[in-house]
């Protein structure tokens, strides 16, 4: 198993934890503090250094894209739906149903849900472009308050409406 590191960015929703290998990122999550990971050493490697970097144009209003590469272990059905999750438009939402029957199975919403919730690459991997099928905004494992910002967000940018952080 390659080393993992991690960092964490101030970011205008609070602290994220930033973790990956030299090759790829495993880990974007809001926390309350700093704190040492399970399995990790504190440290900026070329493709953390890289996350930070397109995280503060994302919250700028100056990207609407990662590039910054991926790694996330799950079972064959989360990669397909964390897969499916990469193809939502910035600035647009999907219902869970709707995510279901991107992937196949229109009986998996709940699983779909459920997937959603193991998602450990918020922002990049945009599971918070998923809303319930009412258009509500649930299961957020950052806070339903951020699951909201971030969708104003990319849709002030969308518009033309961009603050600056």
């Amino acid at each position: 198993m390659p080393e993992v590191y991690y960092t964490y960015y101030e970011s205008p929703l609070g602290l994220i934890r930033i973790g990956g290998t030299e090759t790829f990122i495993t880990e974007v999550v809001f926390v309350d503090e700093q704190q040492d990971m399970l399995h990790g050493e504190p440290g900026v490697t070329e493709v953390i250094h890289q996350c930070t970097e397109e995280l503060i144009e994302y919250f700028r209003g100056n990207r609407k894209q990662f590039d910054t590469p991926l790694f996330q272990t799950g079972t064959a059905f989360q990669e397909m739906v964390w897969k499916e999750l990469l193809t939502i438009p910035f600035g647009k939402t999907i219902s869970y149903q709707q995510l279901a029957d991107a992937i196949g199975d229109s009986k998996a919403t709940r699983a779909v849900a459920a997937a959603n919730g193991k998602n450990n690459i918020m922002i990049l991997i945009p599971c918070h472009r998923v809303l319930g099928s009412d258009r509500s905004f649930t299961g957020y494992a950052g806070g339903i308050w951020r699951k909201k910002w971030l969708f104003q967000h990319e849709l002030n940018i969308t518009m033309g409406v961009q603050k600056l952080f």
